[in-house]
């Protein structure tokens, strides 16, 4: 099993440090990826390293891709080499999953019309004016499409991409 989680300037700390080890603790390789390798600043003034570049990854090779929040977001939006890969992600089936500000980026790769969708309640509009559903629920599940609201909803969060993921192998 391999994941993926996408990483920019400002990325919410806990946002990216929680599912980065939370995900290798159930045995999966993590790789943390961005627009291009390199040293990130979380929003909290962690440092965070991309090894790869989203131009060196391809989409067949993983089974999660996580986005975590923050301000990170907004800037993986402007990249259409993120867009396309959380696209075929996302059509492929495999699990996508983003939490606070990341459902950004999956209205910006066109995921998330007609799905149940959660975020930070700052981008309900957004959400909804994308022709998705803002349910407002701490954690959302529409088929492969996980998200979450903030912070608090990690635990909750993280159980359920491993519950899917179960299903997914079983």
């Amino acid at each position: 099993m391999k994941a993926i989680i996408l990483i920019e300037d400002f990325v919410e700390d806990v946002e990216f440090i929680y599912p980065y080890f939370r995900l290798k603790e159930e045995g999966i390789k993590v790789d943390v990826v961005s627009t291009k390798p390199g040293t990130f600043r979380g929003k909290k003034g962690c440092s965070f390293t991309a090894e790869k570049g989203i131009d060196e990854v391809n989409s067949k090779d993983y089974d999660i891709l996580f986005i975590p929040g923050g301000y990170a977001p907004d800037r993986l939006r402007r990249n259409k080499a993120v867009l396309d890969f959380v696209s075929n992600m996302a059509n492929s089936g495999k699990i996508v999953s983003s939490v606070c500000h990341g459902p950004w980026v999956l209205i910006s790769a066109g995921v998330a019309k007609g799905r149940n969708i959660t975020g930070f309640s700052a981008i309900k509009d957004d959400i909804a004016n994308s022709g998705a559903h803002y349910t407002g629920k701490s954690v959302e599940i529409d088929k492969n499409i996980i998200t979450g609201t903030n912070p608090d909803a990690m635990p909750e969060l993280l159980k359920a991409i491993i519950r899917e993921l179960r299903k997914q192998t079983t």
